[in-house]
C-alpha cells in the first residue's frame, strides 16, 4: 500500500519541503510512524538504516516545535558524529519552510564555543551524540526543561558503543511529560529495559530488512561532482555501448532537465513523472518498450509497476532516499534470470547515505573509476571497428565498385580511400576515436531498429553552441550550411540546446544537419545544412516557444 505525504497529516510548509527534496511516496516506516508521532504517541520503530526512518521522526518533530520558543524542544541522540551530521542536514532541509525552526548538531571533536553559540541563539532541535550531550548537561550549558520529544536513533548501536549509562542519565533529566521514540534495527534485552523504564505505552512499528532479490545485478557507484553528472553519464553510455536503460532522478524538474539535455546531445530519451497524464504515460512506455527511444528518465513513483524486460542498465542519476527505493529501482534490470547492471552516482556526503542503503539491503556495491576521455575514444574506435567488420562479414551493404575503381584509376591507394571515407562518416573531424583534451562531444546515437548491440556507435560531432554578445556574421562560414534567423534570444530565456531540440522534433532532420548556434539578446542564428533549410523554415514557422511564436527566415546581409 502506497501513500503520499499529503495523506499523513503534515502541514503545508513541511509538504512543500518534502516535495522540493523529491520525496513522492512515503516508505513503509514513514507511513506507520508519522501519524502516531503526530498524535504524540510513544513509538518503538524496528527498522534498518536506509529505510527512510530519519524523515519518519524528523517530520513530526519539526511539526511539534513552537518556532516562537527559542529553547531546545526536541533531542535526537545518535551513535556517531557522522550520523548526527547526516540527521541534522536532513532536518534542516525538511524544516526550510517552517520559519523560526533551527537545528543544531553537537558532537565530540567540534568546538564547544560554536555549539554554545547555537544553543544561545535558540536552536529548538538538538541532534547529538550521548557523550557530548552529557558534557553539556554537566556544564549546565544545555537545559531540557522545555523538551517535548526525545528520539534515540540506532539505539542498539549506541548501547554496543557503551552509551547505556549516558542515555539513562539523559532520559532521567528530560521532563516526564515528553514523547519518547526508539528506533533500532534489533531489540536486545537492554533496549527493552530502556523502553520499559522511559516510555509510556509505546506502539511498535516494524519494517523488515529489504534483502536483495536480484543477485545477478552488477552494482557500481561513481563519486561524481553534481555539475559533472551529465558528462559522466554520457561517457559511461558510450564506453559501455549502452542503448537501453532507465535513469532515475529525485525530482520532476530534474527529470525534465535531464531528458532535454540527453535529447540535445543525441541520445533519444523520454520522461515519466507525476505530472505526466495517464495517456501520455502509456505512449511513453510503449515507445520505450518498442525501443523507439533508448532511455527512460523517471522519478521513483512514475516507474513503479513498469513491466519492461531486457533493460541493460539502471542509472541512479540522483541517489535514492532509502533502501526500499534502491531495491525497487534496480529491480528493473536483471529480470527473468538475466544479468543486469545498476550504476549509482554519489556526490559529497551522500556517501553516508549510500552506506546506509548498503546496510539496509545487504547489497555489494563496488566503487568504480570514471572513464577518461581517451578511454571513451578507444572504445568508440573498437565499436566502430566491430560494426564495420560485422558489416563486411555479413555482406550486408550496397556495392560501389564503380566509384572505387574511378578513385583507384586516379592513383589513390585503397587505404587512403578507406581513411577518407571514415573521415567523411565522422563529419570531417578525423578518426572516430581521436581523443581530445576536453570532454568528448556526444553526437547523435540513433535508436536501434533490431538488436541494440548491432547499432552503429559512431556519432557526428556536436554543433558549437555559442551565446555571442558581439557581432555575428549574417552568412555561415561553411558553404554547405545556410544560416537561419530566429525571432527569439536570451531575453526570451532561450538556450541553444532548447533551440536544437525544437528543430529536431519539429523538422525531423538528422542531428548532423544542425551546425553552429548563436544566441543573441533578441534573436538567434542557426546553421542548417543547405538542403534542409527550407524544411526547417516551413516546419518551425508559428511553433510556440514560451509566450512567442517562432518566425524563421534565411539570414541575409
Amino acid at each position: 500500500m502506497t501513500k503520499s505525504f499529503s495523506e499523513l497529516g503534515l502541514s503545508e510548509p513541511l509538504l512543500k519541503a518534502v516535495e522540493k527534496m523529491g520525496y513522492e511516496q512515503a516508505t513503509a516506516i514513514q507511513r506507520q510512524a508519522i501519524p502516531l508521532l503526530l498524535e504524540g504517541t510513544d513509538v518503538v520503530g524496528q527498522s534498518q538504516t536506509g529505510s527512510g526512518k530519519t524523515a519518519a521522526f524528523a517530520l513530526p518533530a519539526i511539526e511539534h516545535v513552537d518556532a516562537a520558543l527559542k529553547k531546545p524542544q526536541v533531542l535526537v541522540l545518535c551513535p556517531t558524529r557522522e550520523l548526527a551530521m547526516q540527521v541534522a542536514g536532513e532536518v534542516a532541509k525538511l524544516a526550510q519552510y517552517k520559519r523560526g525552526v533551527r537545528e543544531l548538531p553537537i558532537y565530540g571533536g567540534q568546538s564547544y564555543e560554536r555549539q554554545l553559540r547555537g544553543i544561545r541563539d535558540g536552536a529548538q532541535i538538538i541532534i547529538g551524540t550521548p557523550g557530548r550531550v552529557m558534557d553539556h548537561l554537566q556544564r549546565h550549558t544545555l537545559k531540557l526543561d522545555h523538551l517535548k520529544m526525545v528520539v534515540l536513533d540506532e539505539a542498539d548501536r549506541m548501547l554496543d558503543m557503551g552509551f547505556c549509562e549516558d542515555i539513562e542519565q539523559i532520559l532521567s533529566q528530560a521532563p516526564a511529560k515528553r514523547q519518547t521514540v526508539f528506533f533500532s534495527a534489533t531489540l536486545p534485552a537492554p533496549i527493552k529495559r530502556l523502553i520499559g523504564s522511559f516510555s509510556k505505552n509505546p506502539t511498535s512499528v516494524k519494517v523488515e530488512k529489504q534483502e536483495m532479490v536480484v543477485p545477478k545485478i552488477e552494482q557500481q557507484y561513481y563519486e561524481v561532482d553534481r555539475r559533472s553528472k551529465l558528462d559522466v553519464l554520457c561517457r559511461l553510455i558510450d564506453v559501455n555501448d549502452i542503448s537501453y536503460g532507465i535513469i532515475f532522478c529525485a525530482t520532476k524538474l530534474m527529470v525534465d532537465d535531464l531528458t532535454e539535455a540527453l535529447n540535445a546531445r543525441g541520445y533519444p530519451a523520454d520522461k515519466l513523472h507525476g505530472d505526466i497524464s495517464q495517456n501520455q504515460r502509456e505512449r511513453v512506455v510503449e515507445r520505450f518498450r518498442n525501443r523507439r527511444i533508448e532511455f527512460l528518465v523517471a522519478t521513483d513513483v512514475a516507474a513503479r509497476g513498469l513491466d519492461i524486460d531486457d533493460v541493460q542498465v539502471v542509472f541512479n542519476f540522483d541517489l535514492p532516499h532509502d533502501g526500499e527505493d534502491y531495491v525497487h529501482r534496480i529491480g528493473r534490470t536483471g529480470r527473468a534470470g538475466k544479468t543486469g547492471r545498476a550504476i549509482t552516482f554519489v556526490a559529497g556526503r551522500e556517501i553516508y547515505r549510500l552506506q546506509n542503503i548498503v546496510r539496509f539491503t545487504g547489497a555489494q556495491i563496488k566503487r568504480a573509476r570514471v572513464p577518461t576521455v581517451e578511454e571513451v575514444g578507444r572504445q568508440r574506435e573498437n565499436q566502430f571497428f566491430n560494426h564495420l567488420r560485422d558489416t563486411l562479414e555479413a555482406g550486408a551493404y550496397k556495392r560501389y565498385d564503380h566509384l572505387i575503381d574511378r578513385l583507384l584509376e586516379q592513383q589513390y591507394s585503397p587505404t587512403d580511400i578507406a581513411s577518407a571515407l571514415i573521415d567523411h562518416i565522422n563529419g570531417g573531424k578525423g578518426a572516430p576515436t581521436k581523443p581530445t583534451s576536453t570532454p568528448a562531444p556526444i553526437p547523435e546515437k540513433k535508436a536501434p531498429e533490431h538488436t541494440p548491440e548491432k547499432s552503429t556507435p559512431q556519432r557526428p560531432p556536436e554543433p558549437s553552441f555559442q551565446e555571442s554578445k558581439g557581432p555575428v556574421s549574417a552568412l555561415s562560414d561553411n558553404p554547405k550550411m545556410t544560416r537561419l534567423l530566429f525571432n527569439v534570444g536570451r531575453d526570451h530565456q532561450v538556450q541553444a540546446a532548447q533551440l536544437s531540440q525544437i528543430i529536431l522534433v519539429n523538422a525531423k532532420i538528422a542531428r548532423e544537419k544542425i551546425g553552429d548556434i548563436f544566441i543573441r539578446t533578441k534573436r538567434s542564428y542557426v546553421d542548417i545544412a543547405n538542403k534542409s533549410a527550407a524544411t526547417v523554415i516551413k516546419s518551425l514557422e508559428g511553433v510556440p516557444l514560451g509566450k512567442r511564436k517562432l518566425k524563421v527566415q534565411i539570414s541575409r546581409e
